[in-house]
């Protein structure tokens, strides 16, 4: 049995260190020697869903509509996050709009990790999971209402 600074040891090397499942009805369960984590939401977008997001977001109403799933997943002790994010505003948007900080995101995602424990052996783990997904599903909505599935050509 690998003691959890061996496994520690291990993420920093070359070998996969994690094992991940993307949900049919959204979501992303991650397990590791980290812990686990439970995320929603849309990592990357394509260029088509990126501008789409940016005029959501833009928006008065659907971009209010956001800004209040996000501060109660914040306030609910998710992080909020993206595959890639802009140091400022994006081109063509104001340096001091209300929601700059939600138009710098190139995608969308809450996301929940806890360190090993013996509780991912019980029942407590699939609630958190659970209890993330129900959580995120607000943010999944305004995204699949207001962003939806790229129509570019594939690679």
């Amino acid at each position: 049995m690998l003691s959890t600074t061996s496994c520690r040891s291990l993420a920093a090397s070359a070998y996969k260190t994690h094992i991940g499942a993307t949900l049919a009805g959204g979501g992303y369960v991650q397990l590791s020697a980290d812990g686990l984590g439970v995320g929603a939401g849309m990592y990357h977008l394509a260029a088509d869903q990126l501008d789409r997001y940016r005029r959501a977001v833009a928006d008065d109403a659907t971009g209010a509509d956001l800004a209040v799933v996000v501060d109660g997943l914040r306030a609910g002790g998710h992080e909020i996050g993206a595959h890639e994010r802009l140091k400022t505003a994006p081109r063509g948007y104001p340096r001091d709009h209300p929601r700059v900080d939600l138009l710098r995101h190139k995608g969308l995602i809450v996301w929940r990790a806890w360190e090993p424990a013996a509780w991912l052996g019980t029942r407590r783990a699939k609630d958190r999971v659970v209890g993330v997904l129900r959580a995120a599903r607000p943010l999944q909505s305004w995204l699949e209402a207001n962003v939806g599935p790229s129509v570019l050509p594939g690679p």
